[in-house]
């Protein structure tokens, strides 16, 4: 062996070290995709938002406008926010207090859904909650998603990330189970749950709260933080502020960001409407009832870890980009599957295909922005990220619902999402993606 192969040798057996040493971490920080995924599987798309449009609201169709305000709503806030707060918490150092007190919050206001009974007197509260744990949940998931720059080497950007949300499909799939147990006959009797009242339904509420805050302790215990800057709150509120304008000037320079983040918007509008109207389109579709719902996101879970997994090696292979434009290709089949399927065997068949691309689309989403984010400023890029994903999110939900709501039916709903996605598609073509080396 010369020198030059030994030199090489060396150099693996560091980089091999350095990355046993960050396994530990890179698990632990996975671990909060598990936790944060009971929030959006059982409340936002699966149980919660199936039982409000069944059985809170005076009839499914007003339901379903109902929710699409609510998730316009919180989607508006978390757009004005996440961009400024970003931006603070890049200037006081130390991300993780933001990111337990935003958890808390979620947690606490999810739990407080279990006072939702099944009539319209209970409307404004459910909506109120909902809106007010779905931006906690938002805003927390800015500070997580800023840690993965400086956590994984950049080489394994995509695989982190995809693992990260493989994880999550994971934790929302047992999530689910246990919700199943709860909402079977079974589970009522055995926790005296009154049926009549709901209470199993209910109950599945209190249970993603335990389940965000319980799977989240990793994080906190394991993942290292930025060290804090010393500035106070107020001295780094300031600070931030007056960054904000900068990223502007970022923006110029970097026309690919401008255009992902374009791109972000559009097909994420579409995902966020798909997502919050799923289980509902299946109930008022299909006929589901909530334990079919519940088996139909069981189901939907497999198939978009599967494909989260397997899409977290391809990532790092052929790049961010490229999967992020593979992954919307097979939604907008699958979506126009969804249009034309009138048979409830076909519906699962194409979803369930549909669902092997939702994940990987995310996923190589988050890494694309962390290969582009500039360093020292990555929760301000992630924050704008946000931004993005949330700036025009209300407009798919408010088009479905009055398309809906004109139409009589959710079908027709979809078509939003379909030219949504497709737009996202056409935009990211203009996109350049940095392949620069792992400088470790």
């Amino acid at each position: 062996m010369n020198e030059t192969d030994t030199g090489r040798e060396t150099m693996r057996r560091i980089e091999r070290t350095a990355l046993r040493r960050k396994w530990v971490p890179i698990a632990a920080w996975c671990s909060y995709d598990w936790a944060n995924s009971a929030f959006s599987t059982v409340i936002s798309t699966f149980i919660f938002a199936a039982y409000f449009a069944q059985a809170v609201a005076s009839n499914p169709i007003e339901g379903t406008v109902l929710w699409s305000r609510a998730v316009a709503v919180a989607g508006l806030i978390v757009a004005i926010v996440s961009p400024m707060l970003g931006a603070i918490v890049d200037f006081s150092g130390a991300r993780k207090p933001w990111l337990g007190a935003f958890t808390a919050a979620c947690a606490g206001f999810t739990a407080l859904l279990w006072f939702v009974r099944p009539a319209p007197d209970f409307v404004l509260l459910a909506l109120g909650l909902y809106v007010m744990a779905s931006i906690s949940c938002q805003i927390a998931i800015v500070f997580y998603d800023a840690m993965l720059k400086s956590l994984a080497p950049r080489k394994l950007l995509g695989r982190v990330s995809g693992w990260g949300w493989a994880s999550g499909y994971a934790g929302g799939l047992a999530c689910l189970i246990l919700c199943l147990w709860f909402v079977h006959d079974g589970g009522p009797a055995r926790l005296d749950l009154d049926a009549e009242g709901a209470e199993p339904v209910r109950a599945t509420a209190v249970l993603a709260a335990m389940w965000f805050a319980v799977f989240s302790i990793p994080l906190f215990l394991l993942v290292p933080d930025r060290p804090n800057s010393g500035l106070s709150t107020v001295a780094a509120a300031k600070a931030g502020l007056r960054q904000l304008p900068n990223a502007v000037s970022i923006l110029r320079r970097s026309p690919s960001i401008f255009r992902f983040l374009i791109s972000h918007m559009l097909y994420t509008d579409g995902l966020v409407t798909l997502f919050a109207f799923s289980g509902i389109y299946a109930a008022a579709e299909f006929g589901m009832t909530p334990t079919d719902i519940l088996t139909f996101g069981i189901v939907l879970n497999v198939a978009a870890g599967a494909g989260t997994a397997a899409f977290a090696w391809l990532d790092d292979a052929i790049g961010s980009r490229n999967t992020i434009l593979l992954s919307l290709g097979g939604l907008l089949v699958g979506i126009g599957g969804l249009i034309l399927a009138e048979s409830l065997l076909l519906f699962w068949a194409v979803a369930t295909i549909l669902g092997l691309f939702v994940g990987p689309a995310q996923a190589a989403g988050r890494s694309l922005m962390a290969r582009l984010a500039p360093d020292g400023i990555e929760t301000e890029m992630f924050g704008l990220y946000s931004l993005a994903g949330k700036a025009t999110a209300f407009v798919g939900p408010l088009v479905l619902g009055i398309v809906a709501q004109w139409s009589g039916s959710q079908r027709a709903g979809l078509v939003v999402v379909l030219a949504l996605l497709l737009a996202g598609l056409l935009v990211l073509f203009s996109v350049k993606e940095p392949r620069s080396p792992d400088p470790a």
